[in-house]
């Protein structure tokens, strides 16, 4: 059967940029194990199929898979298919606002597409929190494994956490952009995790950060930008950050170390001293289209 697929480069305005995104757009009747293997054939960190929703007042129901399994939700497949969708729909140029189903729950979706249809600009509120989910491994451990000098671990007050968002992540503070650089992709100690490192970034102003994200468990030997772990990130901040009440934007860069640089906006909303929401938003821009044989 003859199945529409488009990639797309997303959290980035720059092709061949950012992270790169297929995304099947007539998955119905595609059962577990044939988008699995089609994810294995695109070799993405992420391919996602797109099915009609349970609830007719959703866009779409998404399912997210990396070469090796499903995901309940993943951040940079949730804004390059927000983009996309928004695009397949008449009335491009104006902001559109929708909920995508994903393993997670709803996830309410903003888009903004450009007029000639290549791309746009989307965010999302995730439904959930993240949790914190104890303290990280020793820090000379973590310098072993990544092939780092124990004094290369920990920035400011921060030092290695556990956070989750549905995926889970070990999140690592380093020391510099030179330690950042220097780190060698590996598998976090807890085989569930991806493995996140993350540094101020000097150049920024403000909450801006440098990071990477290794995920071997997951097919990815390291990712150029990885939104879900950006949503953990949030709770790495309440944790170590004296954040007050009010609204954080936060800027994270990521990719750099694989030559395809990404930006990603994470904002916090605080009140009482305890985090109430978190938005994920980037830009996306179309690579190429396509036909799907299976």
């Amino acid at each position: 059967m003859a199945r529409r697929f488009v990639t797309l480069d997303v959290f980035t305005e720059q092709r061949l940029a950012g992270n790169p995104l297929a995304v099947v757009l007539d998955a119905e009747g595609l059962d577990t194990a044939a988008m699995q293997a089609v994810a294995r054939e695109f070799n993405l960190s992420e391919t996602v199929f797109v099915l009609p929703p349970r609830e007719a007042r959703h866009r779409a129901s998404l399912r997210i898979f990396t070469p090796a399994r499903e995901l309940p939700f993943a951040g940079h497949p949730t804004v390059g298919t927000a983009v996309l969708l928004a695009l397949q729909d008449p009335t491009r140029g104006d902001a559109r606002a929708f909920g995508l189903e994903e393993g997670i729950g709803i996830v309410p979706c903003v888009v903004e597409t450009l007029a000639d249809g290549t791309g746009g600009r989307a965010r999302f509120r995730l439904p959930l929190l993240p949790d914190y989910l104890g303290p990280g491994p020793d820090p000379a451990a973590l310098a072993r494994l990544l092939g780092l000098e124990p004094g290369d671990i920990g920035t400011g007050r921060h030092a290695p956490s556990r956070h989750g968002v549905g995926p889970t992540f070990t999140c690592v503070p380093v020391a510099s952009i030179a330690a950042l650089d220097a780190a060698r992709p590996a598998q976090a100690p807890d085989p569930a995790d991806g493995l996140y490192l993350y540094t101020p970034d000097p150049e920024g102003t403000g909450q801006s950060w440098r990071v990477r994200m290794f995920a071997p468990n997951l097919g990815v030997s390291e990712d150029p930008a990885t939104g879900s772990a950006a949503s953990a990130f949030a709770g790495v901040l309440m944790q170590f950050e004296a954040l007050g009440d009010g609204t954080h934007d936060v800027a994270i860069r990521q990719g750099e170390a694989m030559g395809r640089p990404s930006d990603i906006a994470l904002q916090l909303t605080i009140a009482a001293g305890a985090l109430q929401g978190v938005e994920i938003g980037g830009a996306a821009v179309i690579l190429s289209d396509g036909t799907l044989h299976v």
